[in-house]
């Protein structure tokens, strides 16, 4: 792709320049961004205003994972900005953003199966394709700093070359040898006497160079070193949005307000095939301040003046729903689970070697279950819709705005174009975001009132309407040699829905539950095992997906499947390791052959513990884990090690410290990795000892917040992080967090009781 000054660059007040993307296959897009007066955009990620200051485009949602202050730290150090005259904005939808790294990593549930090598890679022509025609602006899998490193780096890159020129222009110089800092082109080692000019008295001269190709990149990358911060140092780049969320100005979905606006309230049917049978209608219309009634199918809502009033409503007309078929009720999911377990057919998902005959007779064998968890995010689900004739306004925190453009559309009958999704930050989301019901809601309750609506989902409604993660049982088994040591052979055999194709389909189908659960059914699902195969060097090693049809819709989740997976694992082995004798720390590393950078990690987390070999009555126990992503540059991988103190208190868990070593590769800012982490850790913490729910009739047993077992700020351990020095490719530690917490947490507590406990929560099963 050839890189120039028309290419990059859109004049103040212009609209029409065409970027050329992927070189394989080019195409050629309007640009998304729309200069303003004295404004000029950059590639379709930079907005300089005529006075310097710099906006980045960000195409991703901000959770509270600080990745808009990421995405700007990346072109602040490679224009050479001042920090203080950054800031950001959310992209528009545009091929231009499409994660053709995203589109890899979900490749399984897209794809043409007869065409699986072409979607291997981001590089791949049809990986890439898919990531445009959509395109696919999805937030999930900590996929955005690999796809978009290297766009925002080379658009920086491009203006930053275009000032130098200016200047050099100006200074008669070569433009190759000066250099930008703190928001200035500087002609030497920036001394009282040096030459230096502002952007902002630049710009009107730079739109006229042509940048270089390709572009001219800094030396070194962003990254920041671990031990120049350590743990309360101040960090060089604050999070943008830390100074809004402090003095309450930040705006998130329900903060929004639109003239002529009314609020809504919701009830939906219990978790299944269920749909409204009868409600009373008179009892809403005597509420005051009430303004209408909308019914659909599998719901009813409520509009009011106020929230309150529209909450009253919809629970004064105590709205019946009948069963349509199956009902998700926890004895039956459990059964079901079970027998699949037992006696259903697999399909081997991973292997090497193959352990079959090692295991008939298994030396060790185990069952882990996990039960259903809903995501529970502070802010509950929340649209503002607005249709005016034609054009349809949504504003809500979503992880995919397209899915909402799309199901929106059809729901109000405009053509998608003329849908315009404002995407507001998240207050938290775990995945839950995922879901566009709620806008279709919105959309469809505005149709039918003629007017502007705040839908909120209500506590319970967030809890009973919301997919859960799945449930999961996996039995483990292992043939260990003649001295009790020595892995011989491993399988890992699991039986669960097929959670990922599910999810799936609602996310790139726009199917509904049922139609996402049909797609699903009888599926062998390799996303819903995924990090089930140990990292250890075992002869004989696989992995069995049994799947199963469950009345229970499920979605993905903070750590996905690696939040389970490594749950198995990492209890298995350390019973593999009690099994023959051997203290859990040098068993592991044992069988590490090849993975020095997680040898590496457990032994950071046992010195910084100060691991005592996880004796008897000790309290500690260990746990390692590591995830892999797919990018443009081959792959990058994350590892964490993890050692837990806890103990078992008058009928409750006492976790009393967390220990984490984490090798992320190079590390754009040290103090969001650590936030990321801690946070990372706390939820896995909740999971551990609470945070799910079973169903009685299709009801969550755990509909507050308070019935979830979370873990309050008096039970929050001690926690100590720290991360690997280390140059390679980045890797995003927000699901990396969850996922050795948990089985420390039970190999903690196995050396504190001697029992085990292999069920999440971890005292589900009582003592």
């Amino acid at each position: 792709m050839r890189l120039t000054r028309r290419g990059l660059l859109i004049g103040a007040g212009g609209a029409g320049a065409l970027l050329v993307a992927f070189a394989l296959s080019p195409r050629r897009y309007a640009s998304a961004l729309v200069a303003g007066p004295g404004e000029h955009v950059f590639d379709s990620f930079i907005r300089l205003a005529a006075d310097g200051a710099v906006s980045v485009a960000v195409p991703v949602c901000e959770m509270g994972q600080g990745i808009s202050t990421l995405m700007a730290q990346i072109v602040a150090v490679e224009l050479g900005a001042d920090w203080k005259r950054v800031g950001v904005e959310p992209a528009p939808p545009s091929p231009v953003y499409g994660d053709a790294v995203l589109a890899a990593r979900w490749g399984p549930l897209w794809q043409p199966r007869m065409l699986p090598a072409l979607a291997d890679s981001p590089g791949d022509w049809l990986a890439r394709n898919h990531a445009e025609r959509e395109p696919l602006m999805i937030t999930a899998e900590g996929t955005a700093l690999a796809a978009f490193e290297a766009p925002l780096r080379a658009a920086a890159a491009g203006l930053r070359a275009m000032l130098m020129q200016a200047a050099a222009a100006k200074w008669s110089a070569r433009w190759e040898t000066l250099d930008t800092a703190g928001h200035f082109v500087v002609n030497g080692k920036q001394r009282p006497n040096d030459q230096k000019l502002a952007f902002a008295a630049l710009v009107a001269d730079a739109v006229a160079y042509d940048p270089p190709d390709p572009p001219a990149l800094r030396a070194e990358p962003p990254k920041e070193r671990p031990g120049q911060f350590p743990d309360g140092a101040r960090p060089r780049y604050p999070r943008l949005d830390l100074p809004a969320k402090a003095d309450g100005s930040f705006v998130f979905a329900g903060d929004v307000r639109v003239p002529g606006m009314v609020h809504a309230a919701i009830v939906h049917g219990p978790q299944g095939d269920t749909v409204l049978s009868s409600f009373d209608r008179k009892a809403a219309e005597g509420i005051p301040g009430v303004v209408g009634v909308v019914q659909s199918k599998r719901w009813v809502a409520a509009a009011a003046k106020t929230w309150h009033a529209a909450h009253k409503a919809v629970l004064a007309m105590e709205p019946r729903f009948h069963a349509a078929g199956r009902i998700a009720d926890s004895p039956s999911l459990d059964a079901r689970i079970d027998s699949a377990l037992r006696k259903g057919a697999a399909t081997r998902l991973e292997a090497e070697g193959d352990p079959d005959a090692l295991l008939a007779k298994p030396s060790l064998t185990a069952r882990y279950d996990v039960e259903p968890a809903p995501h529970a995010p502070l802010e509950t689900a929340t649209a503002t819709a607005r249709l005016t004739g034609e054009k349809l306004e949504l504003w809500l925190a979503t992880q995919a705005p397209e899915l909402v453009r799309r199901q929106a559309a059809r729901a109000a009958g405009v053509p998608r174009r003329n849908v315009v999704v404002y995407v507001m930050h998240a207050g938290g989301s775990f995945d839950a975001r995922l879901d566009a019901r709620i806008a279709v809601e919105a959309v469809e309750i505005a149709k039918a009132l003629g007017r502007p609506v705040q839908l909120v989902w209500s506590r319970w409604e967030e809890s009973l309407a919301s997919y859960p993660r799945t449930p999961v049982s996996a039995l483990l088994s292992a043939s260990i040699g003649p001295d009790k040591r020595q892995l011989l052979g491993w399988r890992t055999r699991m039986a669960l829905p097929a959670t990922a194709i599910e999810a799936g389909a609602r996310l790139l189908d726009g199917a509904d539950a049922l139609g996402a659960q049909a797609a699903a059914r009888g599926r062998a699902d390799p996303l819903a095992c995924e990090g089930a195969m140990p990292l250890y060097a075992i002869p004989e090693r696989a992995v069995d997906h049994v799947p199963v049809s469950l009345p229970l819709p499920t979605a993905r989740y903070r750590g996905n499947a690696h939040g389970y997976s490594a749950f198995f694992t990492e209890s298995f082995i350390d019973e593999c390791a009690h099994f023959g004798g051997a203290e859990p720390l040098s068993y592991r590393i044992g069988m590490l052959t090849g993975q020095p950078r997680l040898a590496a990690c457990l032994v950071g987390a046992a010195r910084m513990a100060m691991w005592g070999g996880g004796a008897d009555a000790s309290g500690q126990g260990i746990a390692c884990h590591r995830m892999d992503l797919a990018a443009p540059e081959g792959l990058r991988s994350g590892f964490i090690a993890v050692v837990a103190t806890a103990r078992q208190e008058e009928g409750a868990i006492r976790v009393d410290q967390l220990s984490a070593w984490l090798d992320i590769g190079r590390i754009f800012n040290v103090d969001i990795a650590r936030q990321q982490v801690e946070g990372g850790m706390l939820f896995a913490l909740a999971q551990a000892i609470g945070g799910s729910t079973a169903y009685t009739a299709g009801l969550p047993t755990a509909g507050r917040l308070s019935q979830l077992g979370l873990p309050l700020l008096a039970d929050c351990p001690k926690v100590d992080i720290a991360f690997a020095e280390s140059d390679e490719q980045p890797f995003d530690p927000g699901e990396l967090a969850t996922t050795a917490v948990a089985p420390a947490i039970a190999n903690a507590l196995f050396s504190a009781t001697g029992l085990r406990f292999r069920r999440l929560p971890l005292l589900s099963e009582g003592l």
